[in-house]
């Protein structure tokens, strides 16, 4: 049977949608093309008021010639997902931004060997993400630039040349946006503590950590270099960041990270 879909989702959440939503905004892909498979009734009735697409509790032969797959299921419900498909899906390229299913999970439980992994963050929700991507050998290099053109919508793309380093793309990006609410959350109960209300703490905190960043990202300068910058010794920030260090901030955070990225191919064992 040969699919009216030419992209499918299997599992139809928050970063389902996004891609979804960004692709129907750019007209890069139609309604009438686009098939999703979620189980969860009331947001199947959501895709469909949202985005006008397909969406069917289980999936069956329709998927049977559909050129692209998209998985974003949760990492434990994956090969229950999977397994009832597996016979229409060994055609096509698969997109997983599941964290920590590894490449040879999707190619065992599918039948293809293009597959692409993808490991996309929150900001992708407004266009603002961040997505590492590993594909294996089979995957073409007109099929990755069919992938960064599906995941433009939500974002920008970065390529590794090893599966492992989604690990610490996961880590570092993944995991990362709860850091930075983390920090600010934070910053707004020191606001607080100062006699600033927690609306006005949370106002600026979040402009100043959005406009450092968009400096970071523009300027030539690294970021210890913009840091001293700001820090005249014998200053306010001298003084928080003398506090900050004899605290072992910089050294948790490390260790955070170290501790996400560890986790992440924990997942993969566990669920792969």
């Amino acid at each position: 049977m040969n699919s009216a879909h030419s992209l499918a989702f299997i599992g139809g959440g928050n970063m389902a949608g996004a891609i979804l939503g960004g692709l129907l905004r750019a007209g890069q892909v139609k309604a009438a093309d686009v098939l999703v498979v979620e189980p969860h009734a009331p947001q199947r009735d959501k895709l469909r008021a949202d985005f006008g697409i397909e969406a069917l509790a289980a999936g069956d032969a329709v998927l049977a010639g559909v050129a692209t797959v998209v998985w974003a299921v949760k990492p434990q419900l994956f090969t229950a997902a999977a397994e009832p498909l597996q016979a229409w899906l060994g055609g096509a390229l698969h997109l997983s931004v599941m964290a920590g299913i590894p490449s040879q999970a999707l190619v065992r439980m599918t039948g293809s060997e293009r597959v692409v992994r993808s490991m996309p963050n929150t900001p992708a929700l407004i266009g603002q993400g961040i997505a590492g991507l590993y594909a294996r050998p089979a995957v073409s290099a007109v099929e990755r630039a069919a992938v960064e053109h599906l995941l433009r919508p939500t974002g920008q793309t970065l390529w590794v040349e090893r599966e492992d380093d989604l690990d610490a793309v996961t880590a570092l990006s993944g995991s990362g946006p709860a850091y930075f609410f983390f920090f600010v959350e934070a910053m707004m109960a020191a606001a607080v503590d100062m006699g600033l209300s927690a609306e006005q703490g949370r106002r600026l905190a979040l402009a100043t950590c959005q406009g450092a960043a968009a400096l970071g990202l523009v300027s030539p300068e690294s970021p210890t270099t913009l840091r001293e910058r700001v820090t005249s010794k014998g200053g306010t920030t001298h003084a928080a960041i003398t506090a900050l260090q004899a605290d072992g901030v910089d050294a948790a955070i490390r260790r955070a990270v170290i501790a996400a990225q560890q986790r992440a191919a924990e997942l993969g064992r566990e669920f792969g």
